[in-house]
């Protein structure tokens, strides 16, 4: 168990915000730390999934919503609102039961600009962290209230991406 636990934040628009918190989920595992891995708006199968479920039973993985409304370009259905939400109060309660030392909430800063998520929900949220618990938020569009709770802050930034010259995303590199 950590003596204090902090609360990091990787965002920006570069490839690995999710890849960093999936390797502090690693790392702590290696250290015989108990992990909650929850992902906010991703329901397709990511190749990291299949390791992680492997780390059971110092490894939790929870998934709420997708990202469908996006690529259809129209709003979010009132169920992937009510699942995000109620996922988010779920996580909470899991979190305040003290059994994880490390949280991550992938892709939840997203998850806010989609409107999924109340910022201000996600600020009490950060408020109510037990002091020992490491908690990590990823995911483009960080609003700054977060930015200013966080201890440590990652900007990820893309300088040069070859999906931009029409190259889909990889089985194993970017999926």
């Amino acid at each position: 168990m950590l003596s204090k636990g902090y609360i990091h934040i990787y965002t920006g628009n570069g490839k690995g915000k999710t890849t960093a918190a999936v390797g502090q989920c690693i790392r702590a595992i290696g250290a015989g730390l108990n992990v909650l891995f929850v992902q906010f708006m991703k329901d397709y199968p990511y190749s990291e999934l299949k390791v992680l479920e492997k780390m059971v039973p110092q490894l939790t993985i929870h998934r709420y919503g997708n990202d469908t409304f996006v690529l259809e370009k129209r709003k979010p259905d009132q169920l992937i609102l009510e699942e995000v939400d109620s996922g988010l109060d779920e996580t909470l309660k899991l979190m305040k039961k003290g059994k994880f030392d490390l949280v991550v909430l992938d892709e939840i800063c997203v998850s806010i600009y989609f409107g999924l998520l109340d910022v201000g929900k996600v600020g009490e949220f950060l408020e109510q962290k037990p002091e020992k618990t490491e908690l990590i938020l990823t995911g483009r569009y960080c609003p700054e209230s977060l930015l200013q709770k966080a201890d440590l802050v990652t900007e990820m930034r893309e300088i040069k991406h070859y999906f931009n010259a029409g190259i889909r995303a990889r089985k194993g590199i970017e999926s």
